[in-house]
Formats: C-alpha cells, structure tokens, sequence
C-alpha cells in the first residue's frame, strides 16, 4: 500500500453532510457501531476509575469497554494500568471488579502464574517445561495501558500515539485544576442500563433547552432565566431576575431553583451551598433589579467559599473562578464523560455502549470534604432498573424519555434530527468529531476540535476545521 493510500479517507455510513441534521440510523445501525467499536473507542480517553477507589498499594479495579478489559492497580511506583490478560494463555488475572493484590500479586486462576503489582512476572508453575524465550521477563510482563490522572479520577487510552488529555481539555482543564476537581470525593453513585444507543444516552445532557418539559419543577420556579434562553429572542442569554417581582421575591425564586436542583441531583448544587444561600435572602442590595441579582450571586459565591472553607474543606474561590477560569453548568469531556459544577460541587456522568441500541448510565455526586473526614469510599454503583423511582428526581425525567426516543428514531419517515444551530452545537459537534474518527481525520486535528467542546453546552455549530 502506497503512503498516499495510507492516508486514504476512510468510508463512513450515514456520514453527517448537514451539521444541522444527524443522520437517525447512527443511532441504531449495526455497521455504524461496529465502526465505532473499531475506529472511535481505541483511542480517546476514557474515565477508568476514581483515584480514591485504589488508596492503598495492592488495591485495584477493573475498567470494562467491549471485550477489553483494564486493571488500574496502585503499586509502590504510583498508580499503574495493565491489559486483564495472563501472559500465558490469556485468562483475565483480575475478576471481581476490585480488590488488593498486595501479598499474593496477580494470579491466573487457570494455571497460576503470578504477577505483581508492577506487572513484573513472579511465579510460572512448571517452569522447566517452557522454552528459555517464552520465558523472557520483558516478555512476560503485564502489557501497560497509557493513563493519565485527571480530576480525580484515572483516565486510559489503547492508543499509545493518541494527543495528551489535557491537550484534548483545552481550557477546560485550567477552569476544572482551579475548582480543586481533583480533591473531589464521592458521596454516591448510580447505574443503570438504558434501552437506549450511548449517544442518545448522553444528548439530553448537552442543551438546557428540554428543561421546559422534561423539568417542569424548574421552569416554574424560575421561568424567566429558562424563557429567555430558550422561548423568547434574547439571544440565548438567560435573564437573572425577573423584572415583575421584588429583589426578594427574585431571591426567593433562586434559592428555592438551587434547592429543587439540590434534592433532584445532590451533585448539581449541594445542600450545604443550599443552606449557605438560604443566610442571604436578607441582605442589603443596591436599587437597581440586575446589580441586585448580580451582587447577591456574588454573595453567595463567597460565602459558599468562606463556609467550606472553615469546614476545612479545599473549597475554590468561585468568584475568582467565575472571572478567571469560568466553567458552565454543564462540561462534556469527549466521548462520554460529563462534569455539572455548581457553586462547590459536582454531579459526573460516564455512559458506556453496550450494544447498538444499549448502554450503561453511571452517575455521580461528587463534593469536597475535611481532610480525614471523607466517606466510605464508593466502590460500586447502586445499580436499578432505568425506571426505578429510587433514582433522584432530575436523572428519573431524563430517564423517562430517552428509552421513547430510541423507539422514536426508528419510525417510518425519520430519516435525521433537526438541530438548532445556536443551542443543540454541543450534539453536531461532537457527532462529526466522531465521523473524524471513523474516516481517519488527523489525531492533532481531532485534539484540536475537542478542545472546542469546553463550554460548548447550549453553544452553537461550530468549524471544526475538518
């Protein structure tokens, strides 16, 4: 095969032409998930596992993604990932999830052999029988995966060539090292599988625009900060006050809106911010509606920084933040992975495809604590059915509605969905970032786009440069 071959275009099947229509088949096509299985997934960045899940050396866990499996294991050198495969015949060494190796290592529970958490082979059973070359040590030890730590959590990737994550964050990752991410802990997770493509599983989450009707708790509690992003010509900038009600009552409003976020999702505004914003509903404010509003998210900003902080806690300075390094309530980290900041804490959302038309929902609330007083470490999700009404509020709407739109995209005459350019971008861009995977755009250029997704919930289509 020539160079110029080499580099060759590849075919892609229901390839976005339109930026403004996606193609209803890539959410269900069997070829199409075959493409993504083969050309996408091998080489993007993909969320492995929290750091707080592996504290001691020995601990480990497993990542799962299609047939391959990953073991991130903390070893005396810092925190490792290896391929889950004895170097002998191919057993995974590591079943169960998680788990501590620390005195055993790794052993294949087909013949035995061992290894350590370095990955260095310990132990083959019968070792006379084996020619000197299969017996090599370099040889026999466990294949490395590439990872980076990020945000408190592991990251992997099988492509050795692939661009570095933070080069893929762009920006991004200056807002999220300034919100002490990394410092993060777990209160709870949940999981679930949901009879819907992974792609459908992740695109509620990329516009505020479904809020109205899939949220109505919400919309009524502040309807002019959703009516004017979304039902009125504004521009898409939501208004902070409504200017038919008092500072006050505008206050109220907006407690009672952090608090309805507070019980649906935890993570997306915190009840203890809660509770900090609930001491400022009595404060003095100018005259005037907008800098009223505006000085009181100041507030309370501050305030939730100062009560964290005398907790102990490593709160961020939000309004340095907000004027520095300011992150959106939503933050997509390409393929599959969401962050919701919101005043000192976070939700996160991984979604994973099972198959063309399944995929695996995980969600987190995730928070600062005091040194030393941190939770249980979550190890394992709390699985339940995707219509269970033990789920928050806020992910059981969302939920109620994505399994009825992956029956929807079959339908007679469906042949794409219609985007709006200015406030469902975040859906088309990163819909043709992955067309570049399958059609093999450069990997620097790929990068490049990605970093265009900061900030890019409710944003517009943009120029990828592909």
């Amino acid at each position: 095969m020539t160079a110029d071959l080499a580099k060759a275009p590849k075919a892609a099947p229901f390839q976005i032409t339109d930026p403004e229509r996606i193609p209803a088949a890539r959410y269900y096509d069997e070829e199409f998930f075959q493409l993504e299985k083969e050309r996408l997934w091998p080489h993007v960045w993909q969320m492995a596992c929290r750091i707080e899940q592996i504290p001691e050396i020995g601990d480990w866990i497993e990542y799962k993604i299609f047939e391959k499996t990953v073991i991130i294991v903390r070893s005396k050198d810092g925190i490792k990932a290896f391929h889950n495969a004895c170097r002998h015949r191919g057993v995974p060494i590591a079943q169960g999830g998680h788990g501590n190796c620390k005195k055993e290592g790794f052993i294949c529970p087909f013949h035995g052999w061992r290894w350590n958490t370095e990955g260095k082979s310990t132990f083959v059973y019968g070792k006379h029988m084996f020619s000197e070359q299969q017996l090599d040590q370099a040889d026999l030890a466990l294949r490395p995966c590439r990872l980076e730590l990020e945000m408190g959590c592991v990251f992997i990737n099988f492509d050795d060539d692939a661009p570095g994550l933070r080069e893929s964050l762009g920006p991004l990752a200056l807002g999220l090292d300034a919100y002490n991410a990394d410092k993060m802990r777990a209160e709870w997770c949940y999981a679930t599988v949901l009879p819907a493509n992974w792609k459908i599983g992740m695109e509620a989450f990329m516009e505020g625009y479904h809020v109205m009707k899939t949220h109505p708790q919400l919309q009524k509690k502040v309807p002019i900060l959703y009516n004017s992003m979304y039902g009125m010509d504004t521009g898409g900038i939501g208004l902070p006050i409504n200017p038919n009600r008092t500072i006050r009552e505008n206050i109220e409003d907006q407690v009672g809106h952090m608090a309805l976020l507070s019980s649906g999702m935890a993570g997306m505004c915190h009840a203890k911010d809660v509770a900090v914003a609930e001491t400022l509903i009595d404060v003095d404010l100018p005259e005037d509606p907008f800098q009223a509003i505006m000085q009181w998210f100041g507030m309370v900003n501050h305030g939730v920084t100062q009560a964290g902080l005398a907790r102990g806690e490593p709160t961020p300075d939000l309004n340095k933040i907000a004027v520095e390094t300011p992150v959106k309530a939503v933050e997509f980290i390409f393929p599959n992975y969401f962050l919701l900041p919101f005043l000192s804490s976070m939700a996160a959302y991984r979604i994973r495809p099972l198959t063309a038309e399944t995929c695996l929902f995980e969600l987190w609330s995730l928070t600062h604590f005091k040194e030393g007083e941190e939770p249980p470490v979550v190890m394992e999700p709390t699985f339940l059915p995707h219509d269970s009404p033990d789920f928050p509020e806020i992910p059981r709407q969302d939920y109620s509605n994505i399994p009825l739109q992956q029956v929807g995209l079959h339908a007679d005459g469906f042949d794409f969905m219609r985007l709006s350019k200015d406030i469902e971008g975040l859906i088309s861009n990163y819909q043709r970032i992955i067309d570049g995977y399958i059609t093999g755009v450069e990997k620097e250029k790929l990068s490049q786009a990605m970093t265009q997704l900061a900030g890019n919930f409710d944003g517009p289509i943009k120029d990828l440069g592909f």
